[in-house]
């Protein structure tokens, strides 16, 4: 079950490295992006805006170093069984729904318009966490049962 997420996150990093490939192409391009999909028809609004960058680096390019960084801890993950590994990928897989949730946001309330590879990348993002939560659950830390107190007289008082 641990290999088969493993696996399912790598072709999930694969895919939201292939979305963001697609954008970054388009941006440095100046092509417009093809969306209609059942009135999604807003990416070039969404990929024209003002939030679509971050120091003047395009969003698309800080999605190709996360899926990257991703696939290649999946990578390495299949081939070393680490729990680093399985621990950093929780992180980021939590670190990319956080962004995802601030970016549908914005998309939702300060840009009007919904970017069918934005979403996209919000689901693969979504479903690595749950994958990456499936290899190995983050359990709560159980203090070992101390010993038993035992009453220490206290020093008279001079």
């Amino acid at each position: 079950m641990k290999r088969a997420a493993v696996i399912s996150i790598l072709v999930l990093a694969f895919a939201g490295l292939a979305d963001s490939a697609y954008l970054t192409q388009q941006e440095l391009s100046g092509t417009p992006l093809i969306c209609n999909v059942e009135g999604l028809s807003g990416c070039n609004i969404v990929a024209e805006s003002e939030y679509s960058k971050v120091f003047g680096v395009p969003l698309a390019e800080f999605g190709m170093l996360f899926y990257g960084i991703l696939f290649v801890l999946a990578a390495l993950e299949l081939a070393l069984f680490d729990r680093l590994l399985r621990r950093i990928l929780q992180a980021g897989a939590i670190l990319g729904v956080l962004a995802s949730a601030y970016f549908t946001f914005v998309q939702i309330f300060f840009i009007g318009a919904f970017c069918i590879y934005c979403t996209i990348s919000a689901v693969i993002t979504l479903l690595i966490l749950i994958f990456a939560s499936l290899i190995e659950p983050v359990r709560p830390i159980i203090p070992a049962v101390a010993a038993p107190h035992r009453d220490i007289p206290m020093p008279p008082k001079t």
